[in-house]
């Protein structure tokens, strides 16, 4: 456990609370006004947040996923139906993102070479990025979208997301 001090203006007290209680697992913020009087002193007591465990694995995140033909079908129509400029929402973007995993994988397993996993990667960044600057809908456990382990392996993200919202679906 330890201690961290930080001076700031009184504006960004709440930003910078959220950020160190996204960065640790911290404790109340006790709060006093600076030797200028101008900005604040914030304490908070803190730890390190515990390592989270393994991605979960493709044959749990996508066990009771629909047949790939049917996520294109789904996803096809899903974006056909939306009139242009429309924001398409999380959930397309979820499936989408999990259906290209799924087929570069497959591609994987084959050994056949070809771009899908550079796809799935990009599809994998696109939900990060939604759910970075979306409504934080997102269930973000263990590993929330800003994680550095989410960073390295996107396509991960997208399972553990993809494993919630299959479960709770």
């Amino acid at each position: 456990m330890f201690e961290i001090r930080i001076i700031c203006e009184p504006d960004d007290t709440d930003r910078v609370t959220a950020g160190l209680s996204g960065a640790f697992a911290a404790g109340a913020v006790r709060q006093y006004p600076a030797r200028d009087n101008d900005r604040v002193r914030l304490y908070m007591t803190a730890d390190h947040r515990p390592e989270p465990g393994p991605w979960p694995t493709p044959e749990n995140a996508y066990a009771h996923a629909p047949s790939m033909v049917r996520e294109i079908g789904w996803t096809a129509q899903t974006a056909a139906d939306k009139p242009f400029g429309t924001e398409l929402g999380r959930e397309f973007w979820l499936r989408k993102a999990a259906l290209l995993d799924r087929i570069a994988l497959s591609d994987e397993h084959d050994g056949s070479p070809g771009d899908a996993s550079e796809v799935a990667t990009e599809a994998a960044r696109r939900l990060i990025a939604h759910d970075q600057n979306g409504p934080g809908n997102y269930h973000g456990a263990p590993y929330w979208p800003e994680h550095p382990a989410t960073t390295a392996d996107p396509r991960g993200y997208v399972r553990q997301e993809y494993a919630h919202w299959a479960a709770n679906h």
